[in-house]
């Protein structure tokens, strides 16, 4: 039980980190919010194949159910995308001012989407140490890595945006504590039923695939340093690889 307390404190905790050091670098340009938000990406394509998909093929007989997971919780991620024009209410801007703020709505829909996809992110680590017997840390250490320049990312946004920096800070809370319920509810899941553990990792590796391909690789290409967002994708992704086998 005490590897469930362990997870959650550290996915938030780093999350948390990452929006102190956030409100520090404020200021930091595209061209170094690429590059960190491209090696954060990298790190969740390896944690979603390396560490929940391909786990799960290997727990299961049944593929098809796998990829039948993978496939819904990218579906699922697409869904809860749906909500993010309708939440004016967060950034405590008036409604008339936030529909007339083009600029704050697209910075919404890039917290959202980080926002959104900390619930599943926390399942996967909960699913992934659900059986203490052969537990396995890889996807709680990538997460965490990139919970903290992703909380960095946030920050600057919002508050170019118009966002009270108290109001700004409570938000990036608010996802942390996110990733906390899905250990909980990824751990809980898991120790349901070993048929049920393969189909939520693939579940949690596609939501995370679909996060990573639909919103945090477009935006690192869309300021013109791609190049450079490319290759931090490059080292995040061989980050987590060397995490793995450092912990094998």
């Amino acid at each position: 039980m005490s590897q469930i307390w362990i997870s959650a404190a550290g996915l938030c905790g780093a999350s948390i980190i990452g929006s102190f050091l956030g409100f520090l670098v404020k200021n930091l340009p595209h061209k170094w919010n690429d590059t960190i938000l491209g090696y954060c990406a990298g790190i969740m394509l390896a944690a979603s194949t390396i560490g929940l998909i391909v786990p799960a093929f290997d727990l299961s007989s049944q593929w098809w159910w796998v990829a039948i997971g993978v496939m819904v919780g990218a579906l699922f991620l697409n869904v809860l995308d749906l909500v993010t024009p309708h939440l004016h209410h967060v950034t405590g801007l008036d409604e008339s001012e936030h529909h007339n703020n083009a600029k704050l709505n697209n910075v919404l829909l890039f917290v959202m989407a980080i926002a959104l996809h900390k619930l599943p992110e926390g399942m996967a680590a909960g699913v992934s140490i659900s059986d203490e017997a052969s537990a396995s840390w890889t996807v709680s250490l990538g997460i965490a890595l990139q919970n903290v320049p992703e909380g960095m990312v946030i920050i600057a946004p919002l508050l170019m945006a118009g966002v009270k920096p108290i109001r700004t800070f409570l938000i990036s809370v608010v996802i942390g504590l996110l990733e906390i319920v899905g250990v909980w509810i990824g751990y809980g899941m898991g120790n349901i039923s070993q048929t049920l553990l393969p189909v939520m990792l693939g579940f949690a590796g596609g939501a995370m695939l679909y996060v990573t391909s639909d919103e945090m690789i477009p935006e690192t290409h869309a300021h013109g340093y791609q190049k450079q967002a490319t290759y931090a994708l490059l080292v995040g992704f061989m980050t987590l690889l060397l995490i793995e086998r450092l912990f094998e």
